[in-house]
């Protein structure tokens, strides 16, 4: 009797542990369209994406995040940068986050700019009122 226990206890077990699951996983996606490397300097870490290449970052925690864009400029050029080139990601469960970085160069100026859209829905809709308010 005691083993049937035991042995029920296990299946129990091991039914709960598979239906448990973690929350959904956040992604970052960066694809550099520029002709130069950068470098996202992201969660403590600088990821390098090398020109016309992409990379993804996974199993990132729900928060906000902090980043900072590192890049090359040609020698002698001067250089523009967007604001969106650093900032912070705000990472809900789930969320996907895709960054774009282009660049142009005319002979003296070297300007780099950042695309960045997240999955998540930001329609007044989608947000729950405040419960405390009329």
């Amino acid at each position: 009797m005691k083993q049937k226990a035991i042995f029920l206890f296990l299946i129990l077990l091991s039914l709960g542990l598979l239906s448990c699951s973690d929350d959904p996983i956040n992604t970052v996606t960066i694809q550099n369209w520029t002709e130069y490397g950068v470098s996202l300097n992201f969660k403590g870490t600088l990821t390098d994406i090398p020109a016309q290449t992409s990379t993804q970052l996974t199993d990132i925690l729900n928060g906000e995040y902090e980043f900072e864009t590192i890049f090359t400029v040609p020698s002698g050029a001067a250089y523009e940068v967007s604001e969106s080139c650093a900032g912070t990601l705000v990472l809900n469960a789930g969320t996907k986050v895709l960054i774009i970085y282009t660049s142009s160069f005319d002979g003296t100026t070297y300007s780099l700019s950042a695309s960045i859209t997240t999955s998540d829905n930001l329609s007044e809709d989608f947000i729950l009122p405040d419960p405390i308010s009329p």
